[in-house]
């Protein structure tokens, strides 16, 4: 009777421990790059970035460069939001113009506190702080929360509404408020 090289027994034990551990990898590998979770991550970090964008352009506008800051204000928007910017700028300009004004934002912290992507809608909230400099007068500096609603368009995620969110806000139902 012939007895087995412990060699050769060793080499094909590790082989096959190398072919097993090389096909669970490649199975990890598939079932990873097409998960759902992986997509829907993805479209909830555009969403954020969408949003802050959005809310920071909003936020931000310079009396020197009020044309520009004005489109920026269009282009982040979509539907009401958009119209309401649009029908009411001409006023706005002269406003601006007169005050002279340079006011300045920076997104603080977000999230995304909803997200539809079957229907294209998602929310926000965003901590903003705003700086607002007239001439011969002290910077006036605010945080505010805002929540704002995004719509999937041609162009990406743009605002379709925004708010101001009240300090002491909590999602809950407001038939359960007091």
């Amino acid at each position: 009777m012939r007895r087995a090289n412990p060699v050769a027994l060793v080499a094909v034990v590790l082989a096959l421990a190398a072919v097993c551990c090389a096909a669970w990898a490649g199975a990890a590998w598939y079932g990873a790059a097409h998960d759902d979770a992986l997509g829907y991550a993805t479209t909830r970090d555009e969403v954020r970035a969408a949003g802050e964008q959005s809310v920071q352009n909003l936020n931000t506008l310079d009396h020197r460069k009020l044309n520009s800051g004005l489109d920026a204000w269009e282009s982040s928007t979509t539907g009401d939001l958009r119209g309401q910017l649009k029908k009411g700028r001409k006023q706005f300009e002269k406003q601006i113009r007169g005050a002279r004004t340079v006011t300045s934002a920076r997104i603080l912290s977000s999230a995304v506190a909803e997200l539809d992507e079957r229907a294209g809608r998602a929310g926000v909230l965003i901590a903003v702080r705003t700086t607002v400099k007239a001439p011969k007068e002290k910077p006036a500096t605010k945080q505010t929360r805002m929540r704002g609603e995004l719509t999937r368009t041609a162009g990406g995620w743009k605002l379709s509404a925004l708010e101001q969110v009240p300090v002491g806000y909590t999602a809950t139902d407001p038939s359960e408020r007091d």
